[in-house]
């Protein structure tokens, strides 16, 4: 009796634990759950051999065919959204999380002229760390960290973008970098200050592809999640 007793309860405890974690993962969307199935190159219908996929971890190495490479986009677009995803780069790399990018690849050949991006970067060995807001965390070449918490290359780092309504918010290792406001005023004059002052759509849609770039550098990304908000 004791026996049958204590597997119930284990049996409840266990089946207490897959409830909660079904609740936690409720509205969050694996991206990586088909390899890159639900992803394709920028501007093309399918993904190159330079992106691959591995026990769950999303690998850019660059290939001799550059036919094989480009940034990597994903098949849905997002509005409101809370992503959140861990990266590393090898040493001197550089690479970009692009957000609400418009893919009509005629009228932008590039990602960076529509998307927003949060910088992926070695900041021990790339250039781009001498370059204020390029620093790694950055909402690139508009805000700079509010505090630096990367990790030197070849250690994972988490990161999260919450966009909801025209609040957007990083976070990096646990610690908000970045918060501000999009299209409004203060955002338009930000921009018109920028090395973006020549795209006159940059940083202007409300949704789109979620892109993860191409810099010519290897980089690594896993557990990347979204969830509509």
């Amino acid at each position: 009796m004791r026996s049958i007793l204590t597997f119930m309860l284990v049996l409840l405890v266990t089946l207490s634990c897959k409830s909660q974690k079904v609740k936690a993962n409720k509205g969050w969307e694996n991206l990586l759950a088909n390899g890159t199935q639900d992803w394709h190159t920028y501007g093309k219908a399918e993904t190159g051999a330079a992106w691959t996929v591995e026990d769950g971890v999303l690998h850019f190495k660059p290939v001799a065919d550059k036919a094989q490479r480009g940034d990597l986009a994903t098949d849905k677009d997002y509005a409101n959204f809370h992503l959140k995803l861990e990266w590393k780069v090898a040493k001197n790399a550089n690479s970009g999380i692009m957000f609400n990018v418009l893919e009509d690849a005629k009228k932008y050949p590039q990602p960076y002229l529509t998307g927003p991006e949060m910088q992926v970067l070695d900041n021990d060995g790339h250039p781009d760390a001498k370059i204020f807001k390029h620093r790694a965390g950055d909402l690139y070449d508009l805000i700079p960290c509010s505090k630096e918490t990367v990790k030197p290359a070849g250690e994972w780092n988490k990161a999260e973008i919450i966009s909801n309504n025209g609040k957007l918010e990083f976070y990096l290792n646990g610690v908000k970098v970045v918060s501000t406001t999009m299209w409004d005023d203060a955002w338009n004059k930000m921009v018109a200050a920028s090395k973006f002052k020549s795209m006159p759509d940059f940083g202007k849609f409300k949704s789109g592809k979620i892109v993860l770039q191409d810099h010519g550098d290897e980089v690594w990304f896993k557990n990347i999640m979204i969830k509509a908000l």
